[in-house]
């Protein structure tokens, strides 16, 4: 099976590009480097050996992702592509509309030109919004509280009415939770190319001196010690579960990719601390705008339907991505 992945030089994407060379199929690279490098991808050759067709291109552009399509037979497509910080999703919602929703389409119009019918969708957590109850559902109502999660509920349901409209479709979608940790090799990992959005680059960066110290939003949710909680997967558990949805494709389904525990933030820095011997200074400010107190999965619909079950500790997530920071720190 040939397998086009969108966004594959990103975090997520290049560990899975890595278990789908590892697992023996054939991948096709698309990624536009705009929050992301172009020597990943040769770390992830370097990573298992196998060498695979990549192209800079920004999938919006059409006419260049129907070239792809042509030079190549595409039997499926993980996409991953999109900008994914909800802060930023803040400030510009108009940026995030049209980037993730016309990226999608233009995607979805190629892959239909050429009988194309095999999708698996990056989507996320965030389209549960504020939940009433833990742990999270893929039955749950769902909303949003922010527009990065509206992007990814709108192509949710662009995906949905594309299944009612043709059966012949395989679309599976996952929602992941929060995907941390770095390949044990230490080549690929979390490297964002502005100021970080997620809470493990900036956890890195404080412990290796590149900031001061760490913001955490707000410290008075009702949780086990007023920080946010939230259900953080290794990122090679992550990938793992996107071969196990490729591999059960069939009709429309919807998962989620998570643990199943909840951890804080402060748990979360303390355990960085530990593990890694190394002190992570911290300042509590303001709530930020759109986040929410807790959010975990449930995860056996996951694990009793694709066989999915993450089995990396937070202990392996802090010890990994903080290996690769050290592997790639220019001193």
């Amino acid at each position: 099976m040939k397998v086009l992945v969108t966004g594959g030089a990103g975090f997520i994407g290049s560990h899975t590009c890595v278990e789908l060379l590892n697992n023996n199929y054939d991948i096709v690279v698309v990624d536009n480097y705009s929050n992301s490098k172009p020597e990943v991808i040769d770390k992830i050759k370097k990573i298992t050996g196998k060498d695979f067709k990549n192209y800079e291109i920004d999938i919006c552009d059409k006419e260049k992702l129907d070239k792809i399509f042509a030079e190549n037979k595409i039997d499926a497509v993980i996409h991953f592509a999109g900008y994914k910080a909800v802060g930023e999703s803040v400030k510009k919602p108009l940026m995030y509309y049209r980037n993730n929703i016309d990226s999608t389409l233009t995607l979805l119009e190629v892959m239909n030109k050429y009988n194309c019918k095999n999708l698996v969708f990056s989507s996320s957590a965030t389209v549960y919004g504020s939940p009433n109850s833990l742990p999270i559902k893929e039955d749950f109502p769902l909303s949003t509280t922010n527009p990065y999660g509206t992007t990814k509920l709108m192509i949710e349901g662009i995906l949905k009415d594309l299944y009612i409209s043709d059966k012949d479709f395989n679309i599976t979608l996952l929602r992941y939770f929060n995907p941390i940790g770095a390949h044990e090799s230490g080549l690929i990992g979390e490297n964002p190319n502005d100021i970080p959005n997620n809470l493990m680059p900036y956890i890195v960066k404080v412990a290796t001196g590149e900031y001061d110290h760490l913001n955490i939003f707000g410290n008075d949710y009702d949780t086990i010690d007023g920080t946010g909680v939230r259900d953080y997967i290794h990122v090679v558990d992550l990938a793992i579960g996107h071969i196990k949805a490729l591999e059960h494709l069939n009709g429309l389904r919807i998962y989620n990719l998570g643990t199943g525990k909840g951890t804080s933030v402060l748990e979360l820095v303390n355990t960085f601390s530990k593990v890694n011997n190394v002190p992570v200074k911290y300042e509590i400010t303001d709530r930020r705008a759109g986040d929410i107190a807790a959010c975990y999965a449930d995860v056996k619909k996951a694990f009793n339907e694709i066989g999915f079950k993450a089995t990396k500790t937070i202990e392996d997530m802090c010890r990994d991505a903080y290996n690769f920071v050290i592997q790639n720190k220019k001193y």
